[in-house]
């Protein structure tokens, strides 16, 4: 029986016609793979197109009360991330830290001109909207977006796939959006994604949506992938999952996210600190943080995933630290792992072991990616 306590997406019939197997996620009811299965489904994106459900995930528009640098200088005070300079018709990545430099969640930010239209991740959206109301009611309306889907189309069949109903995404390059009137209503496409692949992320009217979807789905690129596929290919990706790899107790810098803190909002920037955390963020932007996210490569065939303990000997020695998401990289065609070491082991070429089921096995930091991503520039 299903539980009554979950929420369903607007797609959910889809899937259930497409023989998904359905689990719990977010406090949703989740598709997690289809008929095709997990491996084939990450090959399959990878290899041509694949269509994901995400309208999980909160989609909120911040519309200005006193003008848009007002709005811009207000979400400035809530991450370490540069909101002015932000073009009309460019997404961000951002996020949102508290008073310790903790990340409190991880997000898309878009200017579309008249308003800023932020992306959030499912589990932390209603958080995430009450903390935007508290902190910026003097300078814009918070608009959760409660009438439209969300979906994701990656792979480097996306974009011909994608231009055959809306020829306008074959001009847009990686973090571009744009808005279109079509068949399906006003589509807001920005050119993202979560997988390392090039692709799109479409924000629709709810009630085009499975028509949208099915009219994607009937091109021969294109197999509806699941949360398992999804998960595979981000971590492939190098990407954090928010609760796993990034929580309120890992800072932007512990977690390799140095890169989306821009200059302006460094240490002699023209707008140094003055978010959530910056004392801890900017002290560790100059001498590091003392824990470090890194890449792992187990030898072997043997997954390390996510909570396995690593140490620094075979037998005895010290507890080091822990996988945070680890499993079997497709692509890779090899495990692959995430996790947190102390910075001064943190080095790619460290060996370490990982403990499964009372036995350690070997592993080794290497960098990240796993796999380049294709995104087009």
């Amino acid at each position: 029986m299903p539980d009554p306590d979950l929420k369903r997406t607007i797609l959910h019939p889809l899937h259930v016609a497409l023989g998904a197997k359905l689990v719990p996620f977010a406090g949703y009811e989740m598709p997690v793979q289809y008929p095709m299965g997990v491996m084939k489904e990450h090959l399959h994106t990878r290899a041509s197109a694949g269509l994901f459900d995400v309208s999980h995930m909160g989609q909120v528009i911040l519309r200005p009360k006193t003008g848009m640098a007002a709005l811009e200088l207000g979400l400035e005070a809530l991450m370490p991330v540069a909101v002015q300079g932000l073009q009309e018709g460019r997404q961000r990545y951002g996020l949102f830290t508290n008073v310790a430099g903790g990340i409190l969640d991880d997000l898309m930010f878009a200017n579309r001109g008249d308003h800023i239209l932020i992306v959030v991740n499912a589990a932390c959206k209603h958080a995430d909207i009450a903390h935007m109301r508290a902190h910026l009611a003097e300078v814009a309306e918070v608009e959760p977006v409660t009438d439209r889907a969300l979906l994701a189309l990656q792979g480097p069949e996306a974009e011909a796939v994608l231009a055959g109903l809306v020829p306008q995404v074959r001009a847009m390059r990686f973090m571009d959006v744009i808005t279109v009137d079509t068949l399906y209503g006003a589509l807001w496409i920005s050119r993202s994604g979560y997988t390392g692949e090039d692709g799109f992320e479409i924000s629709l009217p709810e009630a085009r949506a499975e028509d949208f979807a099915r009219t994607l789905l009937a091109h021969e690129a294109v197999a509806p992938i699941g949360l398992g596929a999804r998960d595979s290919l981000r971590l492939e990706a190098g990407l954090c999952l928010y609760g796993h790899d990034i929580d309120e107790e890992t800072t932007p810098v512990a977690a390799g996210l140095s890169w989306a803190i821009q200059k302006p909002r460094r240490a002699g920037g023209a707008r140094e600190g003055g978010f959530p955390g910056a004392a801890q963020i900017l002290a560790e932007l100059e001498t590091g943080a003392q824990k470090q996210r890194v890449g792992l490569r187990p030898e072997g065939r043997a997954p390390m995933r996510e909570g396995v303990i690593l140490w620094d000997a075979p037998e005895g020695g010290q507890a080091i630290g822990r996988i945070t998401s680890g499993g079997f990289g497709p692509s890779v065609e090899a495990p692959v792992a995430m996790g947190y070491l102390p910075a001064a082991m943190a080095a790619p070429g460290t060996r370490l072991w990982g403990e499964l089921r009372g036995k350690r096995l070997p592993a080794t930091v290497c960098t990240l990616p796993f796999r380049p991503s294709t995104y087009k520039r």
